[in-house]
């Protein structure tokens, strides 16, 4: 492996990696209706993740090493590239200006948190919880 794949990762897709996080990923707009329903009872966080972007790929591979909150919040991932309408969608939706890559964390249907770049902290956000 090299050393740009052990900093930055090998894979785009959160279910081909070793990743903690039992990721949904998050393929239509229809899902984000759901995503609200289910944080009235358990929160639910997005990761908004351009495949792209090794920044992104950098924040992902972080969070997932450091994400110990699996039975606390629904993890919701999503794929910018390939569904950049649902980002739209979930700016327009929760109030939050569109960042690549971003983590949201949702609440009884608000956001309530919402971070990007290397700012995106798997302990922050359980402080958050």
């Amino acid at each position: 492996m090299s050393l740009f794949s052990n900093i930055f990762g090998n894979s785009d897709n959160p279910k081909e990696s070793n990743s903690k996080v039992n990721w949904i990923p998050l393929n239509f707009i229809g899902q984000l209706d759901e995503l609200v329903a289910f944080s009235e009872q358990k929160p639910a966080i997005i990761f908004k993740h351009s495949t792209r972007c090794s920044i992104s790929r950098f924040a992902l591979k972080q969070f997932e090493k450091d994400f110990d909150l699996e039975d606390r919040v629904d993890a919701y991932f999503l794929d910018l590239l390939e569904h950049r309408d649902i980002s739209n969608e979930i700016a327009s939706r929760f109030g939050v200006y569109h960042q690549s890559p971003q983590l949201l964390l949702i609440k009884e249907g608000k956001s309530v948190y919402d971070v990007s770049h290397d700012a995106i902290d798997a302990g922050e956000l359980k402080g958050k919880l």
